[in-house]
């Protein structure tokens, strides 16, 4: 599978931005997919993930209520709208693939398949 991300730029506090994951390949259609970030820094966390269905969808705390995970099954595509965006949200926004099926997990290590990275910049 090959996971290209898109969106990132530079934005003001309380601005909002949308991230797109396009799939292509082997897509694993019945794998959830995830949004993790990495300030600089810091080491890399978990952000937003949704199931295959689409039906189910977990976030970290930091970012609930501000961000929403979606995808389009026909597209191969995951969103991730984010809004109200903060400082400390700044960093390189990555979308994954788990490495089993049917499941909706959040850590790292249970991740696969990663795309290259998107910067998100929020300035204050």
């Amino acid at each position: 599978v090959q996971l290209q991300a898109s969106g990132g730029g530079l934005v003001q506090a309380g601005g909002s931005l949308r991230l797109s994951c396009a799939a292509s390949g082997r897509t694993f259609s019945n794998h959830a997919k995830g949004w993790f970030r990495a300030a600089p820094g810091k080491a890399r966390e978990f952000v937003a993930a949704i199931s295959w269905t689409g039906g189910s969808t977990d976030y970290a705390d930091s970012v609930k209520g501000r961000f929403t995970i979606s995808r389009d099954s026909a597209k191969n595509t995951v969103y991730l709208q984010m809004n109200s965006l903060k400082p400390e949200d700044t960093a390189v926004y990555y979308c994954a693939v788990d490495g089993q099926p049917l499941r909706l997990r959040s850590s790292v290590g249970s991740y696969h398949f990663w795309g290259q990275g998107t910067l998100v910049t929020v300035s204050s």
